[in-house]
């Protein structure tokens, strides 16, 4: 981790870390010793933003700093990584495609959310009583099917909910 001091909040600039990773994005696999004054002249806000981004894992970047003959700074072996590829495509790369989380219920867990509806409804207790001993017979295939069934009916009444959230914003 680097310490920054006070200004370094203040020096952290996105385009110029857009500019950077499009940059090191050309050269990728790999590394690249850049001039990075050429893309911005102020050599501080230059440490900021890659430290910044190497911090986040967008690039990888060795700390020595060489002075080249027109007094500019390179930074030895400035790398992107997969996650800054993935950071500049807009529909957030491989990361996007490989990250997406599967939620698993087991029935017993559906079982009770539905019991627990149908406990929290206005139907009469002995109603109550006869639908969650039905829920309690159900097998695990036809809990899987009810589930379904109930998401589906969910989704119909859609156009209720977003009419009910639009009326929220507009009040």
């Amino acid at each position: 981790m680097t310490a920054i001091g006070h200004t370094g909040r203040q020096k952290l600039n996105r385009d110029f870390q857009r500019k950077l990773l499009e940059q090191l994005a050309n050269y990728y696999p790999h590394s690249h010793v850049g001039c990075w004054t050429e893309l911005h002249e102020d050599e501080a806000t230059v440490k900021v933003n890659l430290f910044y981004l190497q911090d986040h894992g967008l690039l990888e970047t060795d700390a020595r700093v060489e002075r080249n003959f027109g007094g500019g700074f390179a930074y030895v072996s400035s790398k992107i990584t997969q996650r800054g590829l993935d950071f500049l495509e807009d529909d957030g790369g491989l990361s996007a495609i490989l990250g997406v989380q599967i939620i698993k219920l087991h029935d017993d867990t559906i079982r009770e959310l539905i019991a627990l509806k149908i406990n929290q409804s206005d139907l009469s207790p002995p109603d109550k009583r006869k639908l969650l001993d039905g829920l309690r017979e159900l097998p695990a295939e036809s809990i899987k099917h009810l589930a379904m069934k109930l998401i589906d009916m969910g989704l119909d009444k859609a156009p209720d909910a977003f009419q009910w959230l639009s009326s929220l914003y507009s009040g």
